[in-house]
């Protein structure tokens, strides 16, 4: 039970912060939180935890709260801004990926201890990378447009859970979908599969319900200095 608990107050943090930065930082703290998320999730989904009797990755609080920064750019500066920052979080991956796949090609001093440790963590097999790369673009463009429908949909304030969490939920699925196919069809049986697939969609699912609170606290920040930037 202790993973349990754990978890929930380890997500309380993630969001927490996502609103610190964003009220100390404005739409540029949008912007890095998502480029920060971005690699942090890559690195935290190496690591596996044991909740409920399933083995699972961490990372998907932290990948969650990426969508929760383009729905609320989506929400506040419109599907341009939104997109704009999901090409962010694409470079950023990129950048990361081509940067630690050359660090790991130096030769290591003898006294040097990180290269394993490094390896271990960065080291992706190609699919992986692959996976992890179109998973990211495809879900959240979708996530992004599914925004805008939405909002055109269902336009009053108190609507925005519906905006939210309907995009989300379903761009998340997308996100699940392509990177279990990609990295893990034919590696595993199909019924590996779909365990993986299922329990990792759940965790996305009740990250994308738990952050709702969160949104509608962030969209009442005021920033005079971007009002003034957009007249």
């Amino acid at each position: 039970m202790f993973n349990l608990y754990f978890g929930i107050g380890f997500a309380l943090v993630n969001f927490v912060l996502f609103l610190l930065c964003y009220r100390f930082f404005g739409r540029t703290g949008l912007y890095a939180w998502i480029g920060a998320a971005t690699i942090l999730a890559n690195i935290q989904v190496v690591k596996t935890i044991e909740m409920f009797g399933i083995i699972m990755t961490l990372g998907n609080v932290i990948y969650g709260t990426i969508y929760l920064a383009t729905d609320l750019l989506n929400e506040k500066y419109g599907e341009k801004e939104a997109k704009k920052a999901v090409w962010f979080g694409f470079f950023t991956l990129i950048m990361m990926t081509i940067i630690m796949q050359l660090v790991l090609i130096f030769e290591p001093a003898e006294s040097d201890f990180a290269q394993p440790h490094m390896e271990a963590l960065f080291g992706l097999l190609w699919r992986l990378a692959l996976g992890s790369l179109a998973a990211y673009l495809i879900s959240q463009f979708a996530d992004v447009k599914l925004y805008s429908l939405l909002r055109r949909r269902f336009p009053k304030p108190e609507q925005l859970w519906i905006r939210n969490n309907g995009s989300t939920m379903a761009s998340q699925l997308i996100d699940s979908l392509v990177f279990c196919t990609i990295a893990f069809a034919g590696v595993y049986s199909w019924d590996v599969w779909w365990q993986i697939l299922l329990s990792t969609y759940v965790i996305k699912f009740v990250v994308s319900a738990a952050s709702t609170p969160f949104i509608y606290i962030a969209r009442g920040y005021e920033f005079p200095e971007e009002h003034e930037q957009r007249q």
